[in-house]
């Protein structure tokens, strides 16, 4: 059993027998594990905790703890966009089972954490698999910290090498707003795989080059997102995940 981590920076925590209970928010470029409900709110929660943060253009990943528990207490883990090949994800590591536990600083003091570089998927985007990077695939892992329910940090010699988020798409939902809990329909599972493919590599090379075939996937998938009757959040939360590649090459 894993009893402490590490973190970039040489910077260390504990694993506790308390995990998080907060129902993470999957925005498309990040999930977070947070109570806020505005930009004031976060704001006052970051200047209230300590841990790794955004600093101006830095953006790693967001973990912060209490100053006088030194436990976490939120969380913002960036998605990366570049995709592993598919031949990739499938000689992806047999995962140990999940060990349900908080982290707990060793010592107040914030450090930074470097995202994660490689996006593995499983069959069907029932799971995200995030990696610091592709030599994390040669060796097997240690553990798996479910820090909250659907998300564990990946753990490998003892240091967090990813993180991994389960049935993402039941956790889509637009900044600053909880989950829908109703399940979500089918459509929005086959779209978010659609999007997925869409702004990651090899697909969203051909949309740079303007591959027609390429241009009307996006184009398609933006019409169906917006003519969506159900399952308005998560829709709403996908058509922010490709806004930006609609803008800049859906009129192509």
């Amino acid at each position: 059993m894993t009893v402490r981590l590490t973190f970039d920076s040489d910077w260390h925590a504990t694993v506790t027998d308390h995990p998080l209970h907060i129902t993470p928010r999957f925005t498309g470029d990040s999930v977070d594990l947070a109570r806020y409900a505005d930009v004031n709110e976060r704001e006052r929660f970051l200047a209230d905790t300590f841990g790794s943060r955004h600093w101006l253009w830095d953006t790693p990943d967001i973990l912060r703890f209490a100053p006088d528990s030194r436990n976490l207490v939120g969380a913002q883990l960036q998605l990366p966009y570049m995709s592993a090949a598919a031949e990739t994800s499938t000689r992806l590591p047999v995962m140990p089972a999940v060990q349900r536990g908080g982290l707990r600083a060793d010592e107040v003091r914030d450090f930074r954490h470097e995202t994660c570089t490689v996006l593995c998927r499983a069959p069907g985007d029932t799971a995200l698999i995030c990696l610091r990077d592709l030599d994390v695939l040669d060796e097997p892992m240690d553990a798996r910290i479910g820090i909250t329910p659907d998300v564990t940090l990946l753990v490998q010699h003892g240091t967090v090498v990813g993180w991994s988020l389960t049935d993402p798409t039941r956790h889509l939902t637009t900044h600053y707003t909880a989950p829908d809990p109703a399940p979500p329909v089918p459509a929005t599972r086959r779209l978010l795989t659609e999007c997925l493919d869409l702004i990651t590599p090899p697909v969203v090379d051909d949309l740079v080059d303007a591959e027609p075939a390429t241009l009307a996937r996006l184009q398609a998938a933006d019409k169906a997102l917006r003519e969506q009757p159900e399952d308005r959040q998560r829709a709403d939360a996908l058509l922010g995940l490709i806004a930006n590649y609609v803008e800049d090459y859906g009129n192509r």
